[in-house]
């Protein structure tokens, strides 16, 4: 299929392209490039690419697209935190006008980037997706208003599928250190020491950026039936950790280093263990093929032969929250976070 991905320059989108690709299907990207400057990574230079922002786009530049894989998004709780109308705006009312311009086009499936997150608060329960959705953030609320909204969009022609990604982690051509497994690594190679901002308790079900990209062209390739305005958790159950357990891993895997808990730390409201059943259900030909150890190793070995350094990995390179502050303070982007410089909204 021609298969349109969003934030395909980002830190899963750079490796979804090549997955999708090798799985045979014609991409093109889009992608507003709030990170091309960052010095981390460079920008797919080969894969044709719509450069705007996602909310204005128009039915033309979707022209002959048969599937989109929505990957863009204001990505975690510390952006979302920076100005909640952002995160509304961007992750929630431009996904749903994004899919309805999709269906608009004859585009036929949707694959939407959702979030284990909006589970929020399940504690030691282990979370399905029939599961109450009790999203703690700005980023959590945005995703389960999202989901409401394209789901309504579902009809004989269009099939909207929500992909409820466990926590991310793993090397990327455009690498993030502000997502868990990669955060703990970073802290434990660069200072010596894993730190730990919470009371170590709260659960976390993780996944490698490889395995998501392969079950998003699982779920492209899947028959309709199996996948029409269904919502999968993304994931296996075996790769649920608490947070402590996440950074025992890091110490076994980086020597020398030491555990150390915030003094202040207590536990997490966001907390949750979920279930990856129904996915193993609809797709058992597939297997995830990382697990936190292995994705330790993988993403230890990369900041070590890259000699990344404390100032690195807590500068505008590998934390998204410090790449849009550069931005703002720079004046490259408006109160609406839209680039100022209108050239770079140009198209395929």
């Amino acid at each position: 299929m021609r298969v349109l991905v969003t934030g395909h320059n980002g830190y899963i989108g750079c490796v979804m392209v090549e997955v999708l690709r090798a799985a045979g299907h014609s991409v093109v990207g889009l992608d507003t490039d709030y990170f091309a400057d960052g010095g981390n990574g460079k920008n797919d230079s080969e894969t044709p690419a719509i450069r705007k922002d996602i909310r204005d786009l128009t039915a033309a530049d979707l022209s002959g697209v048969e599937a989109v894989v929505h990957l863009a998004a204001l990505c975690n709780d510390p952006l979302g935190d920076l100005n909640p109308d952002w995160t509304v705006d961007i992750n929630h009312h431009g996904s749903r006008r994004l899919a309805a311009l999709a269906k608009e086009a004859g585009a036929t499936r949707f694959l939407y980037a959702s979030s284990c997150s909006m589970y929020g608060k399940a504690g030691e329960e282990m979370v399905d997706e029939s599961a109450p959705l009790r999203p703690l953030t700005p980023y959590a609320v945005s995703k389960v208003r999202a989901e409401e909204e394209i789901s309504q969009l579902a009809d004989q022609n269009f099939s909207p599928v929500f992909m409820r990604n466990a926590t991310a982690y793993g090397v990327s051509p455009r690498m993030r250190a502000d997502v868990v497994l990669n955060n703990l690594v970073c802290w434990a190679h660069t200072t010596g020491k894993i730190r730990v901002m919470s009371d170590g308790t709260p659960w976390r079900p993780i996944v490698h950026i490889r395995d998501i990209a392969r079950a998003f062209a699982a779920a492209l390739a899947a028959p309709r039936h199996v996948v029409h305005n269904e919502a999968f958790n993304v994931g296996a159950n075996e790769e649920n950790y608490q947070v402590r357990e996440l950074a025992e891993i890091v110490r076994e895997t980086v020597s020398g280093c030491v555990v150390e808990y915030a003094r202040d730390g207590g536990p997490d409201p966001r907390s949750y263990r979920v279930s990856f059943d129904k996915f193993r259900r609809a797709f058992p030909d597939f297997t995830f093929e990382w697990n936190a150890r292995r994705g330790a190793r993988e993403v230890y070995d990369t900041v070590r032969e890259a000699k990344l350094t404390l100032d690195d990995f807590q500068g505008r390179r590998y934390i998204r929250l410090n790449q849009l502050k550069h931005l703002l303070d720079s004046d490259l982007l408006d109160d609406t976070l839209r680039w100022r410089d209108s050239p770079r909204q140009t198209s395929i």
